[in-house]
């Protein structure tokens, strides 16, 4: 979806229910509902958690504080990872994590955050609000009793931070690495031990040795995080993850027994959090860049040689994916050609434009 017009959908939403449906669920006596949200992110996390912090605020604003959502950080109710299952489980109504988390269920769980040499953040909106994305993923999670709301997309991410430089796709080959989702089924195939770890856990894990390197998103988080003070080797691309969306996992059941006005109003919240995340990390990524450099991070890029390796190996991995998983197979095949077009698209809107400006900036200073 254009941005313009996401962005006035929500905003033309969100007007008309603090407006209109707050003062009227006051005087319907509609009911006071309490929920509990776990997120798989500790709350040092300004960007991603407070994304969530910012949509459960709203919710209540938006409801005339009648639907009160309590946000648990990371560990406080279940643990990072076991956010889907205490969502579907009924543990807790409601979780904020990353989709991809999960593929060890089914590798089409993958779609939801981002695959390797996937959408960029453009690309994903498009594909999740008005592409068919969001009505595929949600037949597929439809058997696990839960559904889904973007909520927070952190745009192209970094590929992390290296112990070593990466010179070859040999170098690659015993590195431990902490990388979530299928990026981390792609680089297995060129030898490297991939791991999936809590953000709260990765500088103990790099600062030990237990990994050698580790991604999390991009410079703001990554400087919270201090992986700069224990790695110096800065990587880029994150070509796995081109964006990436959180997702705010909903029970069914308790979804089905709000009344409608709050269904509205958790989407509205959910809408307005997911423009915002993007926001903040276009605002204050660029800042954090400079500090990590100066303080000694030293940025590199992948060479072609490991790039053209991992689309390789990614595509012979999503073949194979295919044939195992039916719910992957049948969201790969409107997945790839909405991806196909986009490529084509970009082609004549944002990447010309960015790479002038670029070429144009550098010729200036």
């Amino acid at each position: 979806m254009e941005r313009r017009q996401f962005i006035a959908r929500a905003g033309t939403a969100g007007a008309a229910i603090a407006s209109v449906a707050a003062p009227a669920i006051a005087q319907t006596g509609a009911p006071e509902i309490r929920w509990r949200i776990a997120s798989s992110y500790p709350k040092s996390l300004t960007s991603i958690y407070g994304a969530m912090d910012m949509a459960t605020k709203r919710i209540a604003e938006l409801t005339a504080g009648r639907f009160n959502v309590s946000l648990h950080a990371a560990g406080e109710l279940v643990p990072p990872l076991g956010v889907l299952d205490a969502v579907e489980g009924g543990t807790v109504e409601a979780g904020h994590s990353a989709s991809y988390f999960y593929i060890g269920k089914d590798p089409a769980f993958g779609f939801h955050t981002a695959l390797p040499f996937g959408l960029g953040l453009r690309a994903q909106n498009a594909w999740l609000y008005e592409g068919g994305g969001g009505a595929l993923v949600d037949e597929f999670l439809a058997p696990y009793g839960v559904m889904v709301l973007p909520l927070g997309n952190t745009g192209a991410q970094m590929a992390g931070w290296y112990r070593k430089e990466i010179k070859n796709a040999a170098d690659l080959k015993g590195l431990k690495m902490r990388i979530g989702g299928l990026g981390g089924l792609v680089l297995s195939k060129l030898g490297l031990v991939a791991q999936q770890l809590a953000a709260g856990d990765l500088y103990t894990a790099l600062e030990k040795g237990t990994i050698d390197a580790a991604e999390f998103v991009g410079p703001l988080d990554d400087e919270k995080l201090g992986l700069h003070k224990v790695a110096k080797y800065y990587y880029f691309p994150g070509w796995w993850e081109g964006s990436a969306s959180l997702a705010l996992f909903i029970n069914r059941k308790a979804w089905a027994a709000l009344p409608a006005q709050y269904q509205a109003a958790m989407k509205v919240a959910a809408a307005e959090a997911n423009q915002w995340l993007t926001a903040k990390y276009d605002t204050e990524n660029p800042q954090a860049l400079r500090r990590l450099v100066a303080g000694g991070a030293q940025l590199r890029s992948f060479p072609k040689e490991v790039t053209q390796a991992a689309f390789l190996a990614a595509n012979e991995l999503y073949a194979e994916m295919s044939g195992k998983s039916p719910g992957f197979r049948k969201i790969y095949a409107q997945w790839s050609k909405f991806r196909s077009e986009q490529v084509m698209w970009q082609q004549f809107c944002d990447l010309p434009f960015d790479n002038m400006m670029a070429g144009l900036l550098r010729t200036k200073t």
